[in-house]
């Protein structure tokens, strides 16, 4: 099988379209409102479907997926959260924790996504055979999912002290097992500024991608985010640069929101922001006017800043209500962000791609045939509803396909 047919489906704003694509290129061939079928090939019945660009999830964890019920977070603070996951940490097993990132990348597909970065905690305490787990999910996933793993280094890695070294030879190590892309939380460190520094050029001397978590705090003055800019610009690293949480962003004042989305824009930085965990853990402690804990989206896509959304963490301690489909964090994106569909699901689709490197997919010929056919008139409907019927498609193949059975009973 070279051709498939996707036929019978609307495309995002409702109307009639049928998509052509190809296994051996992976890419989209021809799109129309009808297409002629070419004998052989092969035809999947999209009607009632809307078909869309597949989606991919920038920012996840899967070391702490589905961890909740042994490590317990009872405060629902993010502090609590750290606490929690560092006294689990020790007992984590390789075995488990593979079976657990497995299924929740299955998931995924099955959901829509056909990409997926994650996040691996790495310290000085916690085994190597966690990071190994995670990379062999990666090989074994690679039919389906595009799996990039992203070293998350944990504090202190600036200063002095045996602790900051062995921390800092880690980043080495991590990168000769192979992990994607360097990272780190810096405004938890003792000099964040040093630390961005450090990770930057560990980015280069490795040539990795560089995903930070930063300022996922709502405190207006922590403005890591400039440090993170002028240290990206610095080392050349500008379209391999991404930026998660950005909280503080969104408490800061028009201008300076504006003129710091410009900056990541000139940077090449690109933007992911976290609805699910950052509502979860944020605002805890102000009872009345309760800030979103979201960044500041709309400042950013204004400013041409590359906007990506995610999920997070899936029934761990920082969030015990997450879920692997991108169409849920879209939806919340949407309600939280006061995006149209359409810009949510770009954040979740076209824009989260981007923010990982890859090639763009969707309904336009010679893009990456990774697409989604979801229940739905159209793409509203189909982010209002979050219907399970979806098929998925990797490179032009079918990589999964979900039907719904419904029956009416007294």
């Amino acid at each position: 099988m070279t051709s498939r047919l996707l036929a019978g489906g609307v495309d995002a704003d409702g109307d009639r379209v049928d998509v052509r694509v190809e296994d051996v290129t992976g890419t989209t061939t021809a799109v129309g409102p009808t297409l002629d079928r070419v004998p052989g090939e092969e035809v999947v019945d999209c009607t009632g479907l809307v078909v869309l660009p597949a989606a991919a999830e920038p920012h996840v964890h899967l070391d702490k997926v589905a961890t909740i019920r042994e490590a317990p977070n009872p405060s629902g603070e993010l502090m609590g959260a750290v606490r929690a996951w560092l006294d689990h940490a020790p007992s984590l097993d390789a075995a488990d924790v593979r079976g657990r990132a497995l299924a929740a990348v299955d998931d995924y597909v099955r959901n829509g996504a056909t990409a997926v970065r994650t996040n691996v905690n790495l310290h000085a305490t916690i085994d190597l055979q966690v990071l190994e787990a995670i990379l062999d999910v990666r090989t074994a996933v690679a039919d389906r999912c595009e799996l990039q793993v992203v070293g998350l280094f944990m504090p202190p890695l600036s200063g002095d002290g045996e602790v900051a070294e062995a921390n800092r030879a880690l980043i080495d190590v991590a990168c000769e097992l192979g992990i994607d892309a360097i990272g780190s939380a810096p405004v938890t460190d003792a000099d964040p500024e040093a630390t961005i520094e450090l990770l930057a050029a560990a980015a280069v001397r490795w040539d990795r991608a560089i995903d930070l978590h930063i300022d996922e705090t709502l405190d207006p003055t922590s403005r890591t985010l400039l440090a993170f800019a002028a240290a990206v610009e610095r080392h050349g690293l500008g379209g391999r640069a991404t930026a998660g949480h950005c909280v503080s962003l969104g408490m800061q004042a028009l201008d300076e929101q504006e003129s710091t989305a410009a900056r990541l824009a000139e940077a090449g930085i690109a933007a992911v922001a976290l609805p699910t965990t950052n509502l979860w853990l944020q605002g805890r402690a102000q009872p009345t006017g309760t800030p979103r804990g979201v960044t500041a989206v709309r400042r950013l896509l204004d400013a041409g800043v590359v906007v990506a959304t995610g999920s997070d963490n899936i029934e761990d301690p920082f969030c015990p209500l997450g879920r692997a489909d991108p169409f849920d964090a879209a939806r919340l994106l949407s309600l939280t962000a006061h995006l149209s569909p359409a810009e949510a699901w770009a954040a979740a689709s076209t824009s989260s791609r981007a923010s990982l490197g890859l090639a763009a997919s969707g309904l336009a010929v010679g893009g990456a045939a990774d697409l989604v056919a979801v229940a739905g008139r159209d793409l509203g409907e189909a982010l209002a509803r979050g219907s399970a019927r979806r098929t998925v498609l990797k490179g032009g193949r079918v990589v999964a396909r979900t039907t719904v059975t419904t029956t009416a009973g007294a």
